[in-house]
């Protein structure tokens, strides 16, 4: 047991990694090509990648499982597929206009925004999470906020992102338990590849050149940080324990500045340093802070 511990916790710094440097290739892809086709095309692809391992997953299965036609299944794939197109588009359009390091910061967020907004479906929240909130409110201040108290609009779209982020795992956490999670991943997947590439082509110039120059981008923003980084979090997860997941998966945030710095140029000041080391502290404190947890909670965690 200790060993399928450690080899989830392995599995889930993969994923943090791959999730992480995947805001690099999202903010290079759109030197090339528009946000929402960029969005559109690489969950796409990240859909292509999980066919095989539904039919391998099909095969397997002695007893018959429900198609992708159950009423069920294709309700929660829908409604998960739109938050993810609203929290995702909201991340790629801020990256416009803000840095890796702060999108990965305060996209991170999530983490305590969903107790948060759980208190409004009767979740209580409890000591740790407020006092996580306030050190990540006063670092996000310090990360953002620059003279003349003056906020890039793209960290606002990054924390618009965060509280829909939370939304989308509240709506994960539901489905999940009732219904396959590799279906419901494709149909979400399908879900925001399609609206995005319908926004693609309302508001964006599309070119077939472009495309393939943004091509690097979008194999490993799709294929990786879509397909694999989601399909490792699922396997990882089976045998995870939730706090261990959530704390390692917001990691996320530390391999997003680091990427942002090496592949980018991306650097802080002091200040900035300051309020990304109190976000951070944040969502460990809100992770790690003891309390008590019934048989049937099961927190989930989410990204990009």
């Amino acid at each position: 047991m200790q060993s399928k511990a450690l080899r989830a916790d392995l599995l889930m710094l993969i994923t943090a990694i791959i999730w992480g440097s995947a805001f690099v290739a999202q903010r290079v892809g759109m030197d090339a090509i528009g946000p929402f086709l960029f969005t559109g095309l690489r969950f796409c692809m990240g859909a292509l990648v999980l066919l095989p391992l539904i039919w391998r997953q099909k095969k397997a299965r002695e007893a018959p499982t429900p198609g992708f036609a159950h009423r069920g299944l294709l309700l929660g794939g829908m409604l998960m597929g739109m938050a993810l197109t609203l929290g995702i588009n909201l991340q790629q359009v801020g990256l416009l206009f803000t840095t890796v390091t702060n999108s990965g910061f305060i996209t991170g967020l999530y983490v305590i925004v969903v107790p948060l907004l759980g208190l409004f479906i009767g979740q209580r929240a409890g000591l740790g999470t407020w006092l996580g909130a306030s050190l990540a409110v006063a670092g996000m201040f310090l990360l953002s906020v620059g003279d003349n108290f003056h906020v890039a609009s793209g960290d606002w779209l990054q924390l618009a992102g965060a509280f829909v982020w939370g939304v989308h795992v509240l709506v994960v956490g539901f489905f999940a338990s009732r219904y396959d999670p590799l279906r419901l991943a494709f149909l979400q997947f399908v879900t925001c590849g399609i609206i995005s590439l319908l926004l693609a082509v309302a508001f964006e110039p599309i070119a077939w050149s472009a495309i393939v120059q943004a091509a690097p981008a979008l194999l490993y923003g799709g294929f990786f940080a879509v397909g694999v980084g989601y399909t490792l979090q699922v396997v990882a997860q089976q045998h995870a324990i939730a706090s261990h997941a959530a704390i390692i998966l917001s990691l996320e945030a530390v391999f997003a500045a680091f990427a942002g710095w090496l592949f980018l140029g991306e650097s802080l000041a002091m200040k900035g340093y300051i309020g990304a080391a109190l976000m951070f502290a944040g969502m460990l404190l809100a992770q790690l802070w003891p309390q008590k947890v019934t048989p049937l909670d099961k927190p989930q965690t989410t990204q990009a």
